[in-house]
């Protein structure tokens, strides 16, 4: 199957739920009745096989089904959920042959009715995520409120456990790097499904190497010479879904959870949980908590941030990721903190709708599902404002170019590596002199963006004519024509020097 990329912001639709929907008249005739619908997709192409994702409702007319057998198992090793198949114009009947084939591959076949167009069920379909989408956010609220109030009770730690239990209807376990467990709720599972959970625990929060205690943040992998450990990790035993979050501390304490089901809803769920388990437990993980309070007092009275962060377990670079909910909607302090979990960093902020959260030592960033990211190279301490600024940079062009994550790249030394940098700031300084600084960070993002007033518009946040205005007023500053592509290869060495 070709490689998935996240999917749609909702949750999967089954496909008896768009069946339940009268007025379409599909009827199943073939394959399982269970799937799970993803995307909707029309082709009459002989093998759609290379334009799929995986998960598709794919509707057809059939105008080239020649080898019913080979275009069935097509679409199932491209990952089709389902086949429609539209009765007209081309044929009275879906084909014996079609049946049979989907029969023998095991995927669902939909006939569809004359009188249904395709666009309609595609409607549909979106209809029906919409739905789910809004349902899944009010569980999702109504568990963040439910631990929340669990957490401000006398025994925070054991009450969250127990509501996180009731919310995901699976067993809940707190456990030590040696694998014991410190407070547990729910079912206790069989013992192969424990072991399980105790293997889980181990790869996102390794125990400390014999002989020695890891500094802090070594659990979650950045001690020197060891793999960074995953910010989740997951397994199947026998139907049930197993899941492991570390608690980011210095004794690795990992959150391990054994569910019947695992979506989108309740990974954001167990997020939240292990944001206010890793807060609950820091009297647990002293390290991490004392290393993160001198750095702050040590701040405050005028340190500089590479003096203190050796103290934040953040080895020799960081890593600055800015991101926003893609839904547009504004994020929360606990929000903020389950990004940070799941990106393997309890060291985040929110101002407003952009969450910020800084990686210590060498991390890899992986797109998260519901959020834009941008993020800076990593870089020394000393450095951390520039990257700030990149991050920041790098997240408005993610969202004008409507990518999950972009991240900033040094340039490399090609041309630019000939001129000695002194000279080329010198020049940059000189040329740029005219421009204000949003004027000059106008013109960066624009030439970025290859000139489009749109894409500019959005990274900005301002209106495109706007982008328009200031554009003009910088060729007028410069006395430069913008159309020209030397002027814009002299202006873009120039802005790449800020």
């Amino acid at each position: 199957m070709p490689d998935s990329p996240a999917g749609p912001p909702a949750p999967p639709i089954p496909l008896t739920e768009l069946l339940a929907r009268e007025e379409l008249g599909l009827r199943r005739i073939a394959g399982p009745v269970h799937a799970d619908l993803l995307w909707v997709h029309t082709s009459e192409m002989a093998d759609p096989y290379p334009y799929l994702l995986g998960g598709e409702l794919l509707l057809t007319a059939g105008v080239q089904l020649t080898d019913a057998d080979t275009y069935v198992a097509r679409l199932v090793q491209a990952g089709a959920a389902a086949l429609g198949f539209g009765v007209a114009p081309v044929y009275d009947t879906v084909p014996d042959a079609l049946v049979e084939a989907c029969d023998r591959h095991g995927l669902p076949l939909v006939e569809v009715p004359p009188e249904t167009r395709f666009t309609t069920i595609a409607r549909a379909v979106w209809r029906l995520m919409a739905e789910a989408r809004h349902r899944e956010l009010r569980r999702v609220t109504r568990a963040q409120q439910a631990l929340a109030t669990a957490a401000a009770r006398p025994d925070p730690v054991p009450a969250v456990l127990r509501q996180l239990a009731v919310q995901l209807e699976g067993r809940i376990a707190l456990l030590t790097a040696e694998g014991a467990e410190l407070h547990a709720a729910g079912v206790r599972p069989a013992p192969d499904v424990s072991a399980a959970l105790a293997r889980l625990a181990r790869v996102v929060a390794p125990p400390a190497p014999p002989g020695g205690t890891p500094a802090p943040g070594a659990a979650r992998g950045s001690a020197a010479g060891r793999k960074p450990s995953p910010s989740s990790a997951t397994d199947t035993r026998d139907g049930t879904q197993l899941s492991a979050y570390p608690l980011g501390g210095s004794q690795g304490l990992a959150l391990v959870l054994a569910t019947p089901r695992r979506d989108s809803g309740d990974h954001t769920v167990a997020g939240i949980a292990a944001v206010l388990l890793s807060l609950l437990t820091a009297p647990h993980q002293g390290a991490d908590a004392a290393g993160r309070s001198a750095a702050l007092v040590r701040l405050l009275l005028g340190a500089e941030p590479a003096e203190v962060a050796p103290l934040l377990g953040g080895a020799d670079s960081w890593t600055v990721v800015h991101a926003r909910r893609a839904d547009g909607t504004a994020a929360d302090p606990l929000t903020a903190g389950a990004l940070g979990a799941a990106l393997g960093s309890a060291l985040s902020d929110v101002d407003r709708e952009t969450v910020r959260v800084l990686l210590p030592g060498h991390r890899e960033v992986s797109p998260q599902p519901g959020w834009t990211l941008g993020a800076s190279e990593p870089t020394q301490a000393g450095a951390l404002p520039a990257a700030d600024t990149r991050a920041a940079r790098a997240l408005g062009h993610a969202e004008a170019t409507r990518t999950p994550l972009v991240t900033h790249r040094p340039g490399i030394g090609g041309l630019a590596g000939l001129i000695p940098a002194d000279r080329a700031e010198a020049h940059a300084r000189t040329l740029l002199a005219p421009l204000t600084e949003p004027l000059a960070e106008t013109l960066r993002c624009w030439l970025s963006l290859h000139g489009s007033w749109d894409r500019t518009a959005v990274a900005l946040k301002v209106h495109r004519n706007t982008v328009r205005q200031r554009i003009a007023r910088c060729g007028t500053l410069l006395d430069a024509d913008l159309d020209d592509m030397d002027v814009r290869t002299e202006l873009w060495f120039a802005l790449r020097q800020g």
